[in-house]
């Protein structure tokens, strides 16, 4: 489906820009350099320029000249391969991990790497306090959150709604725990995802890579970077990958295409444009659970799928970005970025409407275990624009170092929404879980109904500021408020609703030696009532926003001189105005609101992780996350959203715990990893379980010169098992069986 308003102004606007920042500067000398003569085996990414042995003196006047700068690179083993000490997520500026007193993880494109990871999904095991809810979506600290998500800071998801986000172009993701709505605007409050795409750079690096594997799993990349002048680089990526499924039915086609330019206008200014092309053709999607009972076992094998061969999802995608870097002097900069996303997905699949059989009650039961389906047909298309300007400013004054952030941004999305249903009134054949008969129903000959064609635009404002406060060489204080504009309207009804918030966050943090800090955190978080739901509720009321706050406090450590770091954080988060259905609403306009805002619920729990070189062999990321998630106000247990009695919510696993930990062989050129991911029991939205699994992965890589081959076995012991619980008609969704992957690069 191609999104109806075509090329808009918003559109045209985003090219315009693009364009117009590349052109309208003059060029002028940068460079960057790679070298470390003291530490052969590490790889290094920062450069500056070195002098060429062509430099030569004018006899004349004695002045040196040196010729063009030499850029060399040193390629190796890169200690701390796991280690990013240094990220923006928490802050907007840069920060080391030790001096954010907040809890966040890092993870690397080495791990990426190492894990064979080819979506979000994969890395789930290394996030301490994150598990898979359905899809892209995750519990984050015991709360669903399918929208928190960013990329390079800002709004923008090319895999919104129902796609999992690939990984091929992200360099590394950021995981910041608890209330981000200080800085980041509406969300929930267990977290945000935060990916580092990957950017243009001055290092010459080719790399081919060729993969096979499991259900006839193959694919290929390739991807680019270098200077093509002294002050201008460039970033080229291409990806392709098919594989059927261990589903029935399904199988997937991802191809990407990614790359930029950097250009380095001047000494204090830098301008860095990036695009991103996406396509995903899903056949047999959208993917649901398989049926099981009340104690959590499948009823039949984890390929069971309700979708007939023809079901398919399809997504295109194209992002374009902008991010000019400017230097006004030593202490003061800017950075602006403009990120335009236009995203066109459509779906057609079959899904479960329960057991066909009845009881004497006319209650469903399993019977022969016939179930009756219904057929959806669905596009959706979104134009996004995201623009972001923050400025820092770095003084003393009073005795003390202050690190001053102000900033705004907006975020504009327009949407379009159309929806076609079938039942088996309208022709659409039953299955049989027991005795499989897919290709007996035909699409073509159900009678869809028309359910809903709409859109909407959403306009979201804000305005912030932080200060970083350093009192001395131990002590620092992080605060900070935002101020947020919510404007949305649909576009078929013409209903529209405003709203806004101020949240703060303050965070104090104290290290009284170089390898050990503590900090205390508050923070809250602001997330308006969907659109949906107001336009329901507004004859006869209005809903407020949801709120959360949260209180951590936290440790952090650096140990053998700083090789690896353990953080361990302890967390409260109280949400409140949760809105559930209103028991004593009559229908429209009799006066009583339909939704009430009259849950809360508590989250409360601890974290530990550990990341780095134990060893100058051994690397090692682990972590253990412990969270109790209750409601303690509500009109009835079982109206919230996400949860199904007081006690429990949907997949928000008690207990979790992963580790991945690698062993370098010199002597061999060689690395062997292993891997481990243990999630707690857990209980679907109609309150089956979920059972506790614990899962083991391995990997194999070599090095012959610029060639490595990387094996990766997932599910060493081909365990069966749920990742998560979903709803009892569509039972819950199958972890993946066994499964080897091949990979071959070599750069050159």
């Amino acid at each position: 489906m191609r999104s109806r308003w075509g090329h808009s102004v918003k559109t045209r606007f985003a090219y315009s820009l693009i364009a117009l920042a590349l052109a309208q500067h003059q060029s002028a000398f940068a460079a960057e350099t790679v070298l470390d003569k003291e530490a052969p085996q590490q790889t290094l990414s920062t450069s500056s320029p070195v002098p060429s042995p062509a430099s030569t003196q004018s006899a004349a006047d004695g002045e040196i000249k040196l010729a063009a700068p030499e850029r060399i690179a040193v390629h190796g083993r890169a200690m701390q391969m796991y280690v990013d000490k240094e990220t923006t997520v928490g802050t907007k500026t840069a920060i080391n991990v030790m001096e954010l007193p907040q809890s966040v993880q890092v993870l690397t494109e080495q791990l990426i790497v190492d894990q064979a990871a080819r979506n979000i999904t994969d890395l789930y095991r290394s996030i301490a306090g994150v598990s898979e809810f359905s899809y892209s979506g995750v519990t984050f600290r015991g709360f669903r959150d399918d929208a928190n998500v960013f990329y390079d800071g800002v709004r923008g998801d090319p895999y919104s709604g129902f796609s999992v986000p690939q990984l091929f172009n992200v360099q590394r993701v950021e995981v910041l725990k608890g209330p981000a709505s200080a800085l980041y605007g509406g969300g929930e409050p267990g977290g945000m995802i935060n990916y580092v795409t990957k950017k243009p750079t001055f290092v010459e690096s080719k790399e081919l890579t060729l993969s096979t594997g499991s259900e006839d799993m193959m694919g290929g990349s390739l991807d680019f970077t270098g200077g093509l002048t002294q002050n201008l680089a460039y970033r080229f990526g291409a990806y392709y990958q098919q594989e059927d499924s261990f589903r029935n039915n399904a199988d997937s086609q991802n191809a990407e295409v990614a790359g930029g330019l950097l250009y380095e206008i001047s000494d204090d200014t830098k301008l860095t444009t990036t695009f991103d092309i996406i396509k995903q053709d899903l056949g047999g999607n959208r993917l649901r659970g398989v049926p099981v009972d009340d104690a959590g076992n499948f009823l039949v094998a984890p390929s069971y799928n309700a979708n007939e061969k023809s079901d398919f999802q399809k997504m295109d995608a194209l992002v374009l970005q902008s991010i000019l870097d400017h230097q006004f002097t030593d202490n003061f900069s800017v950075k602006t970025q403009i990120r335009y996303l236009n995203n066109d997905s459509t779906q057609q699949y079959h899904e479960s409407r329960g057991w066909a059989t009845l009881d004497a009650n006319k209650k469903p039961i399993m019977g022969d275990g016939t179930i009756k389906r219904e057929y959806r047909v669905q596009a959706r298309a979104n134009d996004e624009i995201s623009l972001t300007n923050d400025f820092v400013y770095a003084f003393d004054a009073l005795g003390f170092e202050h690190e001053f952030l102000f900033g705004g941004d907006y975020h504009y999305v327009e949407t379009e929404y159309q929806y076609k249903l079938a039942t088996d009134k309208d022709g659409v054949g039953n299955l049989n879980i027991f005795d499989l008969n897919y290709g007996e129903t035909n699409p073509n000959s159900y009678n869809l109904k028309d359910k809903n064609t709409d859109g909407t635009r959403a306009n979201r404002y804000g305005i912030y500021v932080q200060e970083h406060l350093h009192f001395n060489e131990q002590w620092s204080l992080i605060a900070g408020l935002r101020f947020s504009q919510f404007d949305d309207y649909d576009k078929n009804t013409g209903f529209s609703f405003s709203d806004n918030a101020i949240t703060p966050r303050a965070g104090l943090n104290y290290r009284p030696i170089d390898s050990m800090s503590f900090y205390l955190n508050y923070s809250e978080s602001f997330n308006p009532a969907s659109l949906t739901n107001q336009a329901e509720d507004i004859g006869d009321g209005f809903l407020d926003p949801e709120t959360g706050n949260q209180i951590e406090l936290g440790m952090k450590n650096e140990w053998l001189d700083g090789q690896f770091m353990t953080t361990l954080a302890v967390y409260r988060i109280e949400k409140q105005n949760v809105a559930q259905a209103n028991p004593l609403d009559t229908g429209d306009d009799d006066g009583i609101p339909a939704l009430l805002n009259l849950g809360e619920v508590h989250s409360q729990g601890l974290e530990w992780t550990l990341v780095g070189d134990l060893t100058d062999n051994l690397t090692v990321t682990a972590n253990y996350a412990y969270n109790e998630t209750e409601v303690v106000k509500g009109v009835t247990n079982d109206s919230l959203t996400n949860t199904f009695d007081s006690k429990h919510f949907a997949n928000a696993p008690r207990h979790q715990a992963g580790i991945w930990t690698r062993y370098d062989i010199n002597a061999l050129d060689s690395a062997i990893a292993f891997g481990m991911d243990y999630v707690g029991e857990q209980f679907s939205l109609d309150g089956q379980t979920v059972k506790p699994h614990t899962i083991f992965d391995m990997s194999w890589t070599t090095q012959w010169d610029q060639t490595q081959v990387r094996l990766n076995l997932k599910n060493i012991f081909d365990k069966e098992y749920a990742v998560s619980g979903f709803s009892e008609r569509n039972g819950h969704f199958p972890g993946e069986p066994r499964n080897i992957t091949l990979e071959l690069s070599h750069k050159f």
